[in-house]
């Protein structure tokens, strides 16, 4: 069978639903992982706190038990998936804002909870704005319409990493806050414009939208095979999430100025992030999924060894821009790889629990194991954590015998995209 033409799938209205919503989905998580950290770092908080608010990214790791709500429940005149879209983005847009009007020294507490309702109602856009691509994308368009989701999430990054950052060198906190806020207005956008998916059919009720999603996957896979994938998932990106963790705060303490952050390591990351994604989705048509995450997950692998290396050069701006590009080349093209096989892994008749319930797990060590990075850095320091962070990657690698063997296709569940 013929791949389909790259072209003709990319400059789709579909794929710009993806760009958008990967911008939208991806600024929060950022918000909460970079800025918010360099935030308490420069204000002198203690590296082990700045390390425990990663606990307060729990709502990304439990997000499938309040999916089956939003999967069975519509919002009146919105529809199922623009009702709980613009809902959740209102939220977040205040929120974030609302950082600005505390101070880390005084009202650590009042942060750790703001963080937290971030981390609820940005898990809760998660939900819907995934279910919602995977219900617009045919199976021939999952490799590029996930590369490009991960590609502008990525891209949404260079806002509260790099903006926001060099901004904050020349405002007061509260108006960098406001400013880094009002970036969620994309996704208001795509909330207004957009339609609700033509395949977009409701559980009948809240039980079949709680128990049925669960029953399908272990009745698809069997127990041995799906309690496989699970761990799969849950140990594919471990490495590199751990790596990138403290990534801040590790530029600042080799030396690094917020602006120099800013302006090198932040920018450094754009094009290559840019190019591995849209290359990813383009392999991902020839090669296939399966293939996809073998060539990719080496490349991520090798890239975390870069941050072992910039560890020993000291505040070297060149040093830097070659480790972040290569970084952003190399996850970049794992996490497309990755999101497009959960995406597939999914049934269409259960997506947003389904998808929910896999990027949960894939959110665990995110959330759990990076809560304790500041205590291993404190104990092996940078350089010796980074060679960890490099082992703990190749479990993930080696599973791929067994959920996407090299040259065995995995049965595909076809989900015809609704007509934009």
């Amino acid at each position: 069978m013929t791949a389909p033409d790259w072209k003709q799938l990319l400059f789709t209205r579909r794929m710009g639903v993806c760009l958008l919503s990967g911008f939208s989905s991806g600024l929060p998580l950022y918000i909460l992982i970079n800025l918010v950290p360099a935030w308490l770092k420069s204000e002198h908080v203690d590296l082990k706190a700045i390390g425990f608010f990663a606990l307060i990214q729990f709502p990304y790791t439990w997000k499938f038990i309040w999916s089956p709500f939003m999967d069975r429940f519509s919002i009146p005149r919105l529809g199922r998936r623009r009702g709980w879209m613009l809902i959740t983005q209102l939220v977040l847009l205040a929120a974030i804002a609302a950082f600005g009007l505390f101070s880390p020294l005084d009202g650590l507490s009042a942060i750790a909870t703001l963080a937290s309702l971030v981390a609820f109602f940005s898990a809760s856009q998660d939900i819907v704005l995934d279910a919602y691509r995977r219900e617009i994308l045919a199976e021939t368009e999952l490799g590029l319409g996930n590369s490009v989701f991960v590609n502008a999430y990525r891209l949404a990054s260079l806002v509260p990493g790099s903006l926001s950052l060099i901004l904050a060198d020349h405002l007061p906190w509260s108006q960098v806050f406001l400013l880094t806020a009002v970036f969620m207005l994309p996704g208001l956008l795509l909330t207004a414009l957009v339609r609700e998916p033509a395949l977009s059919k409701p559980p009948a009720t809240l039980q079949e939208a709680v128990v049925e999603p669960f029953h399908e996957f272990f009745s698809r896979h069997g127990w041995h095979s799906a309690l496989v994938i699970l761990g799969f998932i849950f140990l594919y990106k471990l490495g590199d999430s751990m790596a990138t963790a403290l990534a801040t705060p590790f530029y600042l303490d080799l030396g690094f100025s917020k602006s120099q952050i800013g302006l090198v390591a932040k920018h450094a990351a754009l094009w290559p992030a840019i190019i591995g994604g849209l290359l990813g989705g383009i392999w991902m048509i020839k090669l296939g999924i399966n293939r996809a995450l073998w060539l990719f997950g080496i490349v991520q692998v090798t890239s975390i060894l870069g941050f072992a290396w910039l560890a020993s050069q000291g505040a070297n701006p060149g040093a830097l821009a070659l480790v972040i590009g290569f970084e952003a080349l190399g996850v970049g093209l794992g996490t497309a790889a990755f999101t497009a096989y959960i995406a597939r892994t999914t049934h269409p008749r259960y997506t947003a629990t389904q998808y929910a319930l896999f990027t949960s797990l894939a959110a665990v060590p995110r959330t759990l194991f990076n809560a304790f990075t500041g205590v291993l850095v404190e104990h092996l320091g940078w350089q010796n954590f980074f060679l960890l962070c490099t082992a703990l990657a190749l479990p993930g690698m080696l599973l791929l015998f067994k959920v996407a063997p090299w040259s065995e296709p995995v049965p595909q569940t076809t989900a015809p995209a609704a007509p934009h």
